[in-house]
């Protein structure tokens, strides 16, 4: 099991990248999934706006003795 440090930075399409935390794979993929494939947001304007930060997630990992929050970014 690998553990995440601050200010990592991975790539990936659909499958989890190298050197990346199992569960916190388990917690992300089915968002970096839809940023894939081009959706834009999900949030309701509350926290993040949607219309300035288009293809944007943040997400946490589901460890909760060593919390992980991951922002995800589309890039073209």
């Amino acid at each position: 099991m690998s553990l995440m440090k601050e200010g990592q930075v991975f790539y990936s399409d659909y499958s989890k990248p190298e050197g990346f935390c199992d569960e916190a794979w388990k917690a992300i993929y089915q968002y970096v999934f839809a940023l894939a494939n081009g959706s834009n947001g999900w949030y309701f304007d509350d926290w993040i706006d949607s219309n300035k930060h288009r293809g944007v997630a943040i997400v946490s990992c589901n460890d909760g003795l060593r919390p992980v929050i991951i922002k995800l970014e589309r890039i073209e």
